[in-house]
């Protein structure tokens, strides 16, 4: 069950400064995370998946959760030997709301009619430009002057494509399980529990790596965390907090930069 893009587009949005000092996307990057454990459950009665395969389990736990009008993804991620930390809520209008944090700094992100609003401490900015090249001479003034403030990207600005993305959650899921054929390996394993809601797992072996896909029993089958384990790419990723309000709103004028300060060449 493939999830790769979204991590590449949350990684964008870690090094969002790096495209703004030089115009440049970040390659994509593994990501990581210590897998959470929880105590087996009983699975409901009746069993809400009874009689279906694996494979039709997550054919229904993938429909449900791309039909999802919002919800929060929290996480851990490691991209380019650069430790991420994931936090936000997205729906499918484009607006998101959270925090990311890069191996010591750390960031929040807000964007809503378009515009985005990154603020991020001074560990975020230095170590996300520094990790994409930027001269240090560079690097000293865009913290200076960026700080603890809001950094404003409009529509057409540099950055700006890349974090639409990130906060339009038809485009964060759009490969979750694209290839039915990823789901063949898959076999189903003990009941467990994802912030006390009752969980099918759906486990699938490949090489060194151990995926496991935990799917909702009750209410709506959405899928509730993948963790994987052994690998060079470990990790885990929770979902929740579905079709709530995003519920977001822009920072006081007099808290924001406009990149169009950064970038005098982007349209503001």
């Amino acid at each position: 069950m493939r999830y790769r893009s979204s991590h590449r587009r949350l990684r964008a949005a870690a090094v969002v400064c790096a495209v703004v000092a030089v115009a440049a996307p970040a390659p994509a990057g593994a990501w990581a995370a210590t897998a959470t454990t929880a105590p087996a459950a009983a699975a409901p009665t009746p069993d809400p998946f009874d009689g279906l395969t694996p494979a039709e389990i997550a054919d229904r736990a993938v429909d449900a959760t791309r039909s999802a009008d919002s919800l929060r993804m929290t996480g851990q991620l490691v991209s380019e030997g650069q430790d991420l930390d994931i936090d936000f809520t997205v729906d499918d209008r484009g607006s998101c709301r959270g925090r990311i944090g890069v191996d010591e700094g750390d960031a929040e992100l807000r964007r809503l009619d378009g515009v985005t609003y990154l603020k991020g401490d001074a560990a975020f900015w230095r170590i996300s430009m520094a990790t994409q090249g930027v001269p240090e001479n560079r690097i000293g003034p865009v913290i200076e002057l960026v700080q603890d403030r809001w950094l404003k990207i409009g529509p057409g600005q540099a950055g700006s494509a890349d974090l639409g993305e990130i906060c339009d959650l038809d485009s964060l899921l759009d490969d979750l399980g694209e290839d039915r054929d990823d789901r063949a390996g898959l076999r189903r394993g003990p009941d467990r529990e994802v912030d006390g809601t009752p969980v099918a797992t759906l486990v699938e072996k490949e090489s060194r790596t151990t995926t496991t896909v935990s799917v909702a029993q009750e209410g709506k089958p959405y899928i509730r965390q993948v963790v994987r384990t052994g690998g060079d790419e470990p990790g885990s990723m929770t979902l929740s907090e579905f079709d709530r309000p995003v519920g977001v709103t822009a920072p006081p004028a007099d808290e924001t930069v406009d990149l169009s300060r950064l970038d005098p060449g982007t349209r503001a």
